[in-house]
């Protein structure tokens, strides 16, 4: 498995998010100016809820710039122990430990993009190769780490 190009999957996925967050943000602002302008002082209520959707909005894409600066700490050298910026393959599936955003497709084969913070990278936290681990009940061994 290729790392760095994985870690660059993962730079251009969340790039995207921040972008189109970005947009949204905007976009809701110049609805929120043109509301001010045109309804007056009787739809407060109104540009209140559209105020609390921009700080919504805000949030998340604060959250996504701090994930997305958090991919520079990732090392993409082959790991002895699972850890953040670990590939592990499990008899399960693939997980890429850096960031939570689901799956995605790498030469043919469905790695899924877990949080070190989620209950299956504590699970296997400290693992190495052929170590089992259980996650609800469910055991799982790990084939191979990078």
């Amino acid at each position: 498995m290729y790392k760095p190009e994985i870690l660059k999957i993962i730079h251009y996925k969340l790039s995207e998010k921040i972008d189109h967050l970005e947009y949204l943000i905007a976009e809701t602002r110049a609805a929120n100016n043109e509301t001010k302008s045109s309804m007056g002082d009787k739809y407060e209520t109104s540009r209140e809820m559209v105020q609390q959707e921009i700080n919504n909005l805000q949030i998340q894409l604060n959250e996504n710039i701090r994930l997305r600066n958090s991919l520079k700490s990732i090392s993409v050298n082959p790991h002895q122990n699972v850890g953040l910026g670990s590939l592990v393959e499990t008899d399960k599936g693939l997980f890429y430990i850096a960031v939570s955003l689901g799956m995605i497709d790498y030469e043919k084969k469905k790695i899924f993009l877990i949080s070190p913070e989620s209950p299956l990278a504590q699970a296997m936290n400290g693992k190495t190769e052929s170590e089992v681990f259980s996650m609800n009940g469910t055991q799982q061994k790990i084939v191979k780490i990078w």
